[in-house]
C-alpha cells in the first residue's frame, strides 16, 4: 500500500492533497469498474486517501498538526470530497473503503467549541445521509455505509434527516435482507435510529403510530429467527422507555397485540418466550387495562396462573424475572369480573 510522506523534502499541503484526491476520485467516476483506467484511479485515489489520514491521525510518531486539520477538513468541504466518495466507495478496494469510513467519522467527530462543521456541511446537504442509508442495498458496501451512517445517527439533526424521510421505513426490508452480517448492522442501525434521541424518537413514534407497528410486526412475525428476537427484544425496550408512554399504552390497549405476546410466550424458542414475557407483563401491570384486554386475561385466568407457575423455572437465580412472574401471577389471580369489585 502506498504512503505520501508528509514531512520533510516530500512534504504535500492539505490543498494540494485534496486536489489530488479530486482529480482521482473524478477519474474514477467517469471510468467503468473492472477496465485498466478504473484499476489505476483506485490506486491514485488509495494513495491520496492514505495523505489525507496522515494529516487527520498524524504519522511517524507524530501528533496531528491541529492547523493543517483545519485546514484540510476546510478544502475536503470546498471540493465537495465526502459525497464523492460515498458515490464511488463501490468502486474501491476493501481497505479504502476501511480508509474512507475511518475518514468520514472522523471529520464529523471534529468541532470547533459548540460547533460540529461536518454535521453542518452534511445537514446542508441530506442526500448524502440518504446515500449512505442506500447503502444497505449493496452487499459490497452494506457495512462500511453503515459504519459511516452511525456515526451520523450519534447527531441528533442528522438523524433527524433519516426518521423523517420516507426510505427509513426501507429498513424493515434492510433487516432481514442480504447476508447475516449485513442484515444484523442494518437492524443495528435501525434500533439506534428509534432509540438513541429520545424526545424526537417518541414524537416519531406517536405521529406515525400505525405504519410504524404495520411493519414492525411483520418483523415479529418473520421467519428468521435472529429477526424475531431482535424485534420482541426491542419492542419490550420501547415499551417500557418512559418517553415512550403514550406509545405503550397505544400498544397495550390492542387485544391482538396481547394475542400474538400470548402465543409468542409458547414458542419453540425458549429464548423468544423469555422475550415475549417482557412484553406481556406490561399488558398484565396496566392498572387501566381496557375492557378487551381485560375480557382476554380473565379469559384465560387458570390457564394463565398454571403456565406462568411452570414458566422458565429454571432461572432460579435471576431475582428480577421471579419477582416479576410472581407479581404477574399475583395480579392475575386477583383480576375479577368488571360486575365484582376488584380488590384493594
Amino acid at each position: 500500500m502506498l504512503k505520501m510522506p508528509l514531512f520533510g523534502k516530500s512534504h504535500r499541503s492539505p490543498p494540494d492533497i485534496v486536489r489530488n484526491l479530486r482529480d482521482a476520485l473524478a477519474t474514477l467516476d467517469k471510468a467503468e469498474k473492472g477496465d485498466k483506467k478504473a484499476d489505476k484511479s483506485v490506486e491514485e485515489v488509495n494513495r491520496w486517501l492514505q495523505a489525507v489520514k496522515g494529516i487527520i491521525y498524524g504519522q511517524d510518531n507524530q501528533e496531528p498538526n491541529v492547523e493543517q486539520v483545519a485546514q484540510l477538513a476546510q478544502e475536503v468541504y470546498s471540493a465537495n470530497i465526502l459525497p464523492t466518495l460515498v458515490t464511488n466507495l463501490h468502486k474501491l478496494d476493501f481497505e479504502s473503503k476501511k480508509d474512507v469510513a475511518l475518514i468520514f467519522n472522523n471529520l464529523l467527530r471534529r468541532q470547533i467549541g459548540t460547533r460540529s462543521p461536518t454535521v453542518e456541511y452534511l445537514c446542508a446537504r441530506p442526500e448524502i445521509i440518504i446515500q449512505l442509508a442506500k447503502g444497505y442495498e449493496v452487499q459490497e458496501i452494506a457495512i462500511t455505509c453503515g459504519a459511516m451512517l452511525k456515526e451520523c445517527i450519534r447527531h441528533e439533526h442528522l438523524a433527524k434527516i433519516l426518521l423523517l424521510h420516507p426510505m427509513f421505513f426501507d429498513f424493515f426490508v434492510y433487516v432481514e435482507a442480504g447476508t447475516f452480517e449485513t442484515a444484523s448492522d442494518a437492524f443495528a442501525t435501525f434500533k439506534d435510529l428509534i432509540t438513541k434521541h429520545k424526545q424526537m424518537c417518541a414524537e416519531f413514534l406517536e405521529r406515525n403510530y400505525d405504519v410504524f407497528f404495520e411493519n414492525y410486526q411483520n418483523l415479529l412475525k418473520s421467519e428468521n429467527y435472529v429477526v424475531r428476537r431482535q424485534s420482541l427484544k426491542l419492542l419490550g425496550e420501547l415499551l417500557l422507555d418512559r418517553h415512550n408512554f403514550n406509545v405503550m399504552t397505544k400498544y397495550i390497549s390492542n387485544a391482538d397485540n396481547l394475542k400474538m405476546m400470548m402465543e409468542m410466550l409458547k414458542d419453540r424458542s425458549r429464548n423468544i418466550q423469555f422475550e415475549a414475557f417482557h412484553v406481556f407483563k406490561v399488558f398484565v401491570a396496566n392498572p387501566n387495562k381496557p375492557r378487551p384486554i381485560a375480557d382476554i386475561l380473565l379469559r384465560n385466568k387458570d390457564r394463565l396462573v398454571e403456565f406462568l407457575s411452570n414458566f422458565h423455572t429454571e432461572r432460579t437465580e435471576d431475582e428480577q424475572f421471579n419477582d416479576e412472574k410472581a407479581y404477574l401471577i399475583k395480579q392475575i389471580q386477583e383480576m375479577k369480573p368488571p360486575n365484582q369489585p376488584q380488590p384493594n
